[in-house]
């Protein structure tokens, strides 16, 4: 069964920005790479992807110490032929090393009109949404397939084991004055660290997202993290599995890069990534992207009675509830801001000094 529930504290991001800051500056990262995996790690964590977030420091600080993460590199470039680039990340920190490659795609986008880009062998890049909006404040369209090698824990549709990662595919879609319009969700009913944040907590799985080490449904986020293992499951059934495949095919086979074709080697947790990214200005139809495109957003948010529209955008819950934690605080629960300071120590901070930064509360800000 999940453990017993546990207490959930609430940081406010600046004070959360600030210690998220010193374990990786003490672990050694430069000045420009502390700025951009604290800011990425805090973004999901504004936006609702708490899987995306802070918590997946501990990972990222055991394996740099471990040297299954890089930090302070540069991808190594393998192809630069027309509109085609392709970058090794050699286990660089996956932040620094998808930031680097996006930018190269839409400075080539801009240039020539399109860029296919893929990026291998990269330590975890994070949230995918975040490098389609990289591009969308562009004004670049914007399409990424990425795929997992680290533990298997997504069993394919029909199966009862383990046998890929949750593969996340990701669609920017910029508009004219507004907001951009983000796709971002992982191949499997929930990412692992939605799993891991429940089993963190204490508290049960969606139901319908996990199956036992014998194949059964189940709501217990120990499955993915007890023996004996069970695996997440596709969504939509065949039609998850089939994007899943996708993802080992594009992101990884294309680019040169490693499927999950077989159990877990090592510690580093391995994204190959797939783009491609596209001007609608240099394909000369931007004026009708725009116009269309606002054109279908008004019919489907135009309701039958007249009211104000109800339907939601993809990336508008994102953005509502950025702004409500903002507000707020961040809610962390505390066996994962217990393994923060656990991780801190292992740099050299102390618990105390952690605190002063952080400084939890029980409560969230009114």
């Amino acid at each position: 069964m999940a453990q017993q529930a546990v207490e959930e504290l609430w940081i406010e991001e600046p004070h959360l920005r600030a210690l998220i800051t010193a374990i990786f500056a003490k672990a050694g990262s430069s000045p420009q790479e502390c700025e951009i995996v604290t800011r990425h790690l805090l973004e999901a964590n504004l936006r609702g992807h708490d899987s995306h977030g802070v918590g997946m420091v501990p990972a990222y600080i055991a394996n740099a110490l471990e040297g299954e993460m890089q930090l302070n590199h540069t991808p190594r470039k393998i192809l630069d032929q027309g509109n085609m680039l392709i970058f090794d990340g050699e286990l660089g920190l996956g932040q620094s090393m998808a930031t680097y490659v996006v930018n190269e795609a839409i400075n080539r986008a801009k240039d020539t009109g399109s860029c296919v880009l893929a990026l291998r062998n990269s330590h975890h890049i994070g949230r995918i949404g975040h490098w389609s909006e990289q591009c969308a404040a562009q004004g670049l369209v914007s399409l990424h397939f990425v795929n997992v090698v680290s533990k298997p824990s997504v069993a394919p549709f029909g199966g009862r084991a383990s046998r890929l990662g949750t593969n996340p595919v990701s669609i920017g879609i910029p508009r004219k004055e507004a907001l951009p319009l983000i796709v971002d969700f992982a191949t499997s009913q929930l990412a692992v660290g939605k799993i891991r944040v429940a089993y963190n907590k204490g508290v049960a799985a969606p139901e319908g997202a996990l199956i036992d080490s014998t194949g059964q449904p189940t709501t217990n986020p120990a499955a993915l993290f007890e023996e004996p293992y069970g695996a997440l499951r596709s969504f939509g059934e065949h039609k998850g599995w089939a994007l899943a495949f996708a993802c080992e095919a594009l992101a990884a086979a294309l680019s040169g890069g490693k499927t999950q074709s077989g159990p877990k080697s090592r510690n580093a947790i391995i994204n190959s990534l797939f783009s491609i990214v596209v001007s609608p200005e240099k394909m000369g139809t931007q004026d009708s992207y725009f116009s269309e495109l606002e054109e279908f957003i008004r019919w489907v948010q135009l309701p039958p009675d007249g009211q104000d529209p109800s339907v939601l955008l993809p990336g508008d819950p994102e953005r509502q509830k950025r702004a409500d934690r903002l507000k707020h605080g961040i809610p962390v629960d505390g066996t994962t801001f217990q393994q923060l300071l656990e991780t801190g120590k292992s740099v050299g901070l102390t618990e105390a000094e952690m605190r002063a930064m952080a400084q939890p509360q029980t409560a969230p800000r009114p």
